[in-house]
């Protein structure tokens, strides 16, 4: 990875910025009561273990794509996730008409 008038970029830069984008993502997931933020977060964390997937690749093993199969199969799962959780986020104001975590109580008793 190399920058045209700086040289190369280190692994560390691109360690602390996924490292910031994991830790807002669960800073995200643990102060939203808004059900797409929390969606949301999980999604940049997942994203941030994509930058690491790539950066290590690149950094370990250049002319393999060991982390591009496995960043493509994050993104694949994340898609999922994505769908299956805007369904039941869906259904479930469909039900209860707000979006709000504190007033998911389905499965109580």
């Amino acid at each position: 990875m190399l920058n045209s008038s700086l040289g190369p970029v280190p692994l560390q830069a691109y360690l602390v910025l996924a490292s910031l984008l994991f830790c807002i993502g669960v800073w995200g997931l643990i102060n939203s009561r808004n059900a797409v933020r929390v969606l949301m977060s999980i999604e940049l964390m997942l994203n941030a273990v994509n930058i690491n997937l790539m950066a290590f690749s690149s950094f370990l093993d250049g002319e393999l794509i060991r982390g591009q199969v496995f960043a493509v199969f994050v993104i694949t799962v994340a898609a999922a996730e994505a769908a299956v959780g805007l369904a039941i986020l869906l259904s479930l104001y469909r039900n209860r008409v707000t979006v709000d975590m504190e007033s998911f109580n389905l499965l109580r008793w």
